[in-house]
């Protein structure tokens, strides 16, 4: 479903952007950042923000020790450590 007419984006790809960036998005403009472009109108804000909380969860104002969003796995190593 387009969620943002102004940009062409989609509900899959807003949430392709919370789940796949470095640093998780949080609200809408930091998911437009993402995707490399800017609010036009802000008509769809409201929902790019809905489709945050529900990819995020509990995580959506910060990430919860032992979350999955809060892990990360190095490339060198193999093993599983904590983001600071």
């Amino acid at each position: 479903m387009i969620v943002c007419s102004c940009n062409v984006l989609s509900d899959h790809d807003v949430r392709h952007a919370v789940n796949n960036a470095d640093e998780l998005p949080r609200n809408a403009k930091q998911v437009y950042g993402c995707l490399g472009c800017s609010a036009e109108c802000g008509r769809c804000a409201r929902t790019i923000t809905t489709i945050i909380e529900q990819a995020l969860g509990p995580c959506v104002d910060g990430c919860l020790a032992g979350c999955q969003h809060n892990q990360a796995v190095s490339q060198d190593d193999g093993f599983a450590f904590a983001a600071a």
